[in-house]
């Protein structure tokens, strides 16, 4: 099993907010269930409450830092992008290249990405489409 940082949207309004925590561990599962890895997610960890305030600038900045620390001993980093890439996960793709570290980035294979859609539906959050998808 090889440890993996998982990189995925977190950042956004309440109703987007908690659309990427359900995003992320769907991401969380295809690492686990499809890939054999031990996945680690700091965005879904360190914004927890009572942990990081993610919407105070210094905690957030507190909590990209510590993630990336995480980075130093994973084999390697995966970005999920069916949501897009956001400033988040730049930074993390920036670290990335400066550390030499090996990433891939992925997209949820169709069987959890219907799961997913069907989650945000019956949840309230919408219909969800793909980065690049049309109506």
């Amino acid at each position: 099993m090889k440890r993996v940082v998982i990189e995925s949207p977190y950042k956004g309004d309440a109703a987007e907010m908690q659309r990427n925590e359900i995003y992320g561990e769907f991401a969380m599962h295809d690492c686990l269930v499809n890939y054999n890895e031990s996945p680690y997610a700091s965005h879904l960890l360190y914004t927890r409450k009572n942990v990081l305030r993610d919407w105070v600038p210094e905690d957030r900045k507190l909590g990209i830092e510590a993630g990336f620390y995480w980075r130093d001993v994973a084999d390697k980093t995966i970005f999920y992008k069916d949501l897009g890439m956001t400033e988040g996960m730049a930074q993390g793709a920036d670290d990335c290249e400066k550390k030499g570290k090996e990433f891939e980035i992925r997209m949820l294979p169709d069987n959890l990405w219907t799961r997913f859609v069907d989650t945000c539906l019956v949840g309230g959050l919408g219909m969800q489409k793909r980065e690049g998808e049309e109506n």
